[in-house]
């Protein structure tokens, strides 16, 4: 079925993010290594390409961009196709305090979160991917923005810190390395560009 957004030429708002059991999303412990665990975790990578290859645009938070620079681009060797996506996809920066981002395809977007993101999204086709960034996750969830939600369940429980508060959840299994969660958005009483 498609959305609004897809009929009118504008890019669909995807989050995603990898997600403990106890809906945990905040990288805190090193919890998230999942190809380190021996688990067979293919099929999960299969989606991961799957999502890279629709996205448009990837957007971050600062907190999130830093780390990604600092880490991905010295991953030598890397089979997956990730750290090909990230060098070659176009990339948005929301950030007040970042003036150069020192990553090539970057645009720094120093303006109100949900406003920049609005623009963003506007006249564009594809998805607009959205992963970490929990603070401006939360911004773009509190101003019912997101069109679609896809969660990498991961079989670890940390029984504390940040969390995603999602509103609806679909499920597509990938066991044992953990679960791919994907919906959209119910419209809960707001006009969401994203509500059906």
């Amino acid at each position: 079925m498609e959305t609004r957004r897809e009929e009118t030429g504008t890019a669909r708002l995807v989050v995603t993010q990898n997600v403990t059991v106890d809906g945990v999303v905040a990288a805190v412990d090193d919890w998230f290594a999942p190809q380190d665990d021996g688990v067979d975790a293919s099929d999960q990578l299969d989606v991961v390409r799957e999502h890279m290859a629709g996205e448009s645009v990837l957007l971050l938070g600062r907190r999130t961009f830093e780390d990604m620079r600092s880490y991905r681009p010295h991953q030598a060797g890397d089979t997956t196709g990730i750290t090909a996506h990230l060098d070659a996809v176009e990339k948005a920066v929301v950030s007040r305090t970042l003036t150069d981002p020192g990553r090539a395809n970057t645009t720094v977007l120093s303006g109100d979160p949900v406003e920049e993101v609005r623009r963003l999204v506007a006249g564009r086709d594809g998805e607009v991917g959205v992963t970490g960034s929990i603070t401006l996750c939360h911004a773009l969830i509190g101003a019912g923005l997101p069109d679609e939600y896809r969660l990498f369940v991961h079989p670890r429980v940390l029984g504390r810190d940040r969390r995603p508060h999602l509103r609806r959840r679909g499920h597509a299994a990938h066991p044992p390395a953990g679960v791919t969660v994907s919906g959209r958005p119910r419209c809960a009483g707001r006009r969401s560009s994203g509500c059906r």
